[in-house]
């Protein structure tokens, strides 16, 4: 594919990050683009702004709706083809996504579903509901996003990630098990995995939205204090992260500083991410890794596996691990 002019795009997850980057990239380049979100005022931004700049005869459209439900990804599929006037897609960007539920022995299991089910899920009903309009297009791709925690099942040292984790593996696998069966069954359609690294979006704040919380500023102490219990208070003390007793103020104002710190200070833009995938794409690769550290962390993890999660080791390994300059 070596142009995306004229083409026509699914993108879940647009109402911000990386999502909202993809919609605004590929109108600009002549792309029409349906966008979805579970945020009607985000996704309707992001739909008006790469409308707004996008060349004369591109089309952006923003739905409303929760790729974690089926039913609802089918209505997002009939409604989009109806709005673009269109009997198939060219291109489908699975990019929706949210983190919670870190610890599968102490969190509910209510938050660890619901964060599988956008991660994977939410993956795999798009795949179903738009291969068909895939395969029509005759040249179709679809583009899934996992993450380094694809590769590498955790946050470091205290920190688990397990329903992120388990479903970004799983989009992994789905999608390298999709390399063989479609060049048999549906050649007209390719297939792209992306492995991200730290990139500055917002969806820690999006995160909380998703589990029906307001935004760190506006948390009652009740929910701050659910979010960080004592033993976390402690280990964050421990870690020189926090004065010693803490008020619930205080742990709100770490919130906000830690959501803003990891959209504000990430090493990769959320710009920079989404022009990263689609050169992949355009380019043709399968395997689209995002960032020195997702790189780094790959190729040090694949020469080791055994020690992916001895952190000592790996961590002295991955100083002495060269990046990618192609960031693929």
């Amino acid at each position: 594919m070596d142009s995306f002019g004229g083409k026509l795009a699914v993108v879940t997850g647009g109402g911000s990050g990386m999502g909202r980057e993809l919609v605004r990239q590929l109108a600009d380049q002549g792309c029409s683009v349906a966008t979805c979100d579970i945020n009607e005022e985000t996704v309707a931004e992001t739909a008006a702004m790469a409308q707004a700049a996008a060349p004369p005869g591109v089309r952006v459209t923003g739905h409303v709706f929760d790729v974690s439900d089926e039913a609802q990804v089918l209505r997002f599929r009939d409604q989009l083809l109806e709005g673009h006037a269109a009997g198939h897609v060219d291109l489908v960007f699975n990019n929706a996504g949210i983190g919670a539920a870190g610890s599968f022995v102490k969190d509910s299991r209510e938050d660890w579903e619901r964060t599988f089910a956008i991660d994977f899920w939410g993956v795999y009903y798009c795949a179903r509901a738009f291969l068909p309009l895939l395969i029509a297009s005759g040249d179709g791709v679809l583009v899934n996003t996992s993450s380094v925690n694809g590769f590498w099942a955790t946050l470091g040292p205290g920190l688990p990630n397990t329903a992120y984790s388990t479903a970004k593996f799983a989009v992994k696998g789905f999608s390298e098990a999709l390399i063989e069966d479609l060049r048999n069954n549906a050649p007209q359609v390719r297939v792209a995995v992306v492995m991200p690294g730290h990139v500055g979006t917002n969806i820690m704040r999006n995160s909380f939205r998703a589990r029906g919380l307001p935004e760190p500023e506006q948390m009652s102490d009740a929910q701050v204090e659910e979010l960080i219990p004592a033993e976390a208070v402690a280990r964050l003390t421990q870690a020189g992260l926090l004065a010693a007793g803490p008020s619930t103020d205080d742990l709100r104002q770490m919130l906000v500083r830690i959501c803003n710190d990891f959209r504000d200070k990430a090493p990769v833009s959320a710009a920079q991410a989404a022009t990263i995938i689609l050169d992949g794409v355009r380019s043709g690769a399968w395997r689209i890794l995002v960032g020195k550290d997702a790189n780094m962390i790959d190729a040090a993890v694949r020469a080791k596996p055994e020690a992916a999660y001895d952190y000592a080791e790996l961590f002295g390994r991955l100083a002495g691990t060269p990046a990618s300059p192609s960031g693929q």
